[in-house]
């Protein structure tokens, strides 16, 4: 198991033989990065296909990624703590275990309100 840790934490796994990932020894090791300890949040792409992302985000509290739009749907699930997200006619908070589905294009930023961990899966992008 060590092994197959050390070499996500390298790299994206490939979903090709199927995958499996420990996310809270993800979200652990996110945690101790510098990135985190200094910008209060630091992000891990755990998969990246043709059609498919997955990315962890782990956030101190009170810490924000500000407004953007992606080139595909996308889910955010909160895996620890609490996040919300400001969208343009509504806030949504996401308490651990709650999942909020984006369209393409949807800006949106997202600010820790406690000490979280959210995983983002981003859908294939569409053209035109």
């Amino acid at each position: 198991m060590e092994a197959d840790y050390e070499e996500l934490m390298s790299k994206p796994v490939s979903a090709e033989a199927g995958a499996e990932i420990d996310l809270q020894a993800v979200e652990r090791e996110v945690r101790l990065e510098t990135l985190y300890q200094q910008d209060g949040h630091a992000a891990r792409t755990l998969v990246r296909q043709d059609d498919l992302r997955v990315v962890m985000i782990a956030m101190k509290s009170g810490s924000r990624i500000a407004e953007h739009s992606g080139n595909a749907s996308m889910s955010i699930q909160t895996l620890s703590g609490q996040a919300r997200l400001r969208l343009p006619d509504r806030l949504v908070d996401l308490p651990g275990g709650q999942l909020l589905v984006l369209e393409r294009g949807l800006t949106h930023d997202i600010e820790a309100v406690t000490d979280a961990a959210v995983l983002v899966t981003v859908g294939r992008p569409t053209h035109g």
